[in-house]
């Protein structure tokens, strides 16, 4: 059976004419440098070979996995102002729709994962277009585009999402990896309104981090699941150094099992966050050792969430979920 990784970014320039842009205060973050590291590309060979190299490489390091076939990797729209315009000086990294469906298209293992912030005056026509070049859901961060998905002007989207079979996979909890966030807005008691509207949401880290009105936010997320049957959440990043128990408390909830998603939010598990050796407690010495040894990042983020209780048959929910025909992409 096919297993997908459900959580898996990119990142560009605007070499090649890509349209993509990370803002200068990112770019001279200490995270940059480590970020093009995980990805494995220079500034340098970006220029030259323009973005679609993130992609490329992405791609055969995908390749090399015995455990993992395909990732669905997410573009990223940006901040947009009260005409819903993009403001470029609040974006801090824009990823065009346009541009990563294309090189998706180039590349067998990679699905597009679109994104349209909301508040976009054509934010429907941008979603039909999605789908049209393919989408196989819609990826919001809250906190960072500035959206609250409990906003009632949302509801034409949400209707919109749903007619198109796209699901919705929203960050929650707190985030981390700009240089600022708005955290309230990822609170997963606000993804109450895309349920009603019968929207397929997908809560990215099973919002396993902070705090929402005094509540962990895990604890907000829990009551939704009985409630609504097309909640999801992925396990992404839940293996970091800074979500050190957070895999095991989740998998404590056995009545969310059946809604859990396999996921890596890689490049980030190929920066090092995620060594096996930061869960010595609980794997002991030499099984932290064996799956240290595992080279490649996917592999190794597989085995060790298996490591951790994650029972297999989280590894092939995604695509049904996300309805992938088995030889769409693999064949």
């Amino acid at each position: 059976m096919t297993v997908i990784d459900i959580h898996c970014h990119t990142a560009g320039i605007g070499a090649g004419d890509s349209g993509c842009f990370i803002s200068p205060k990112l770019r001279r973050s200490w995270k940059y440098p480590i970020y093009l590291k995980s990805f494995g590309v220079t500034n340098t060979e970006l220029e030259r070979e323009g973005d679609c190299l993130v992609l490329r490489r992405l791609s055969e390091r995908l390749a090399a996995s015995s455990r993992v076939q395909a990732a669905v990797v997410l573009a990223m729209d940006g901040v947009v102002d009260s005409r819903g315009i993009l403001d470029r000086e609040r974006t801090e990294m824009y990823i065009p729709n346009d541009f990563l469906a294309r090189e998706c298209r180039q590349h067998p293992n990679l699905l597009f994962g679109a994104s349209v912030n909301p508040l976009r005056p054509d934010a429907l026509e941008r979603l039909d277009a999605a789908a049209a070049a393919g989408a196989v859901l819609v990826k919001w961060l809250p906190s960072i585009q500035g959206t609250d998905p409990a906003d009632r002007r949302l509801v034409p989207y949400y209707r919109r999402l749903a007619e198109l079979g796209l699901p919705l996979l929203t960050h929650t909890g707190l985030e981390e990896s700009f240089t600022r966030a708005d955290n309230t807005l990822a609170d997963p008691a606000r993804l109450r309104l895309p349920l009603e509207e019968g929207v397929t949401v997908i809560a990215a880290h099973c919002a396993t981090s902070g705090r929402s009105h005094g509540e962990e936010n895990l604890a907000r997320l829990l009551p939704l699941f009985a409630e609504f049957p097309s909640l999801y959440a992925d396990i992404s990043a839940l293996t970091q150094v800074n979500r050190l128990g957070h895999l095991p408390r989740v998998l404590q909830h056995r009545e969310i099992h059946g809604r859990l998603l396999y996921g890596t939010d890689m490049p980030l598990p190929a920066t090092g966050l995620t060594s096996p050796w930061f869960h010595l407690f609980r794997l002991g010495p030499v099984e932290a050792r064996r799956l240290a040894a595992i080279g490649n990042p996917w592999d190794q983020d597989v085995e060790l969430k298996l490591a951790l209780g994650m029972p297999e048959e989280i590894l092939f929910r995604t695509a049904r979920v996300l309805k992938i025909d088995q030889h769409q992409k693999h064949s």
